[in-house]
Formats: structure tokens, sequence, C-alpha cells
């Protein structure tokens, strides 16, 4: 039988850092996203999630080559934003102890992990 234990402030923080990567990934899919307008789209993603409590960093790449290899054959001028379009780093700053995560594609998914946990 196991007994019931408070999160450690690691746990705490990656827990953080997973409420904003699920934030930043489901209030921005599917939203239009062109080559012109992937910057402005970066820079909104970043602010966004910066608001949350305990977050220090957030770094969003929209992957240019990605959009315009997709759009290549299309008719529209834009698609809809998803994960393997994106390169994101978030970091949480929680209590002392520093989160870094990533989201990136592997294996024809986006996937989100935690890269390193420094302090307590």
């Amino acid at each position: 039988m196991t007994s019931d234990t408070d999160p450690t402030v690691a746990e705490a923080a990656c827990f953080e850092a997973g409420i904003k990567f699920g934030t930043l990934y489901h209030q921005f899919a599917g939203t239009p996203v062109s080559p012109d307008s992937a910057a402005s789209l970066e820079r909104a993603m970043e602010d966004s999630i910066e608001n949350q409590p305990h977050c220090a960093d957030v770094t969003v790449d929209v992957m240019i080559d990605e959009l315009e290899a997709e759009l290549a054959d299309s008719a529209a001028d834009y698609t809809e934003l998803t994960g393997r379009f994106l390169e994101v780093e978030i970091v949480v700053d929680y209590e002392g102890c520093e989160v870094v995560t990533r989201m990136a594609m592997e294996d024809g998914y986006p996937l989100m992990r935690v890269a390193s946990v420094r302090g307590r």
C-alpha cells in the first residue's frame, strides 16, 4: 500500500510546464497561418503563454519551409496550424526549480517532453 504525499517542487514545476503546453497547443491549433503571418503568430503565442504564472520564457518557431511545402500545391495562401509546423520551448520557474520543456515532431507526432529540471 502506498501513502499519499505532497508533490515535490520539481513535480509541481513539471505539472506547470504541462499546463502551459496544453494551453499553447490547444488554444492555437487550427489557427490560419501563412508564411507572411507566421512571425506575428509566433509572437502572439509567446506573449499569450508568458502571461501564465511561473512561465519564465517561451520560444515559438513556426517552420516556414514546412509551411511553404504544404502550400506549394494548394490553391489557398494559408493552412491551419498544427504541431508539424512548430518547434516550441517553454521554461517554467516554480519556487526555484527551473523546468525546460520542448515540442518537436517525432515519428509524425508533435511530441512534448521535459528536457531538463534544475534546482530544488
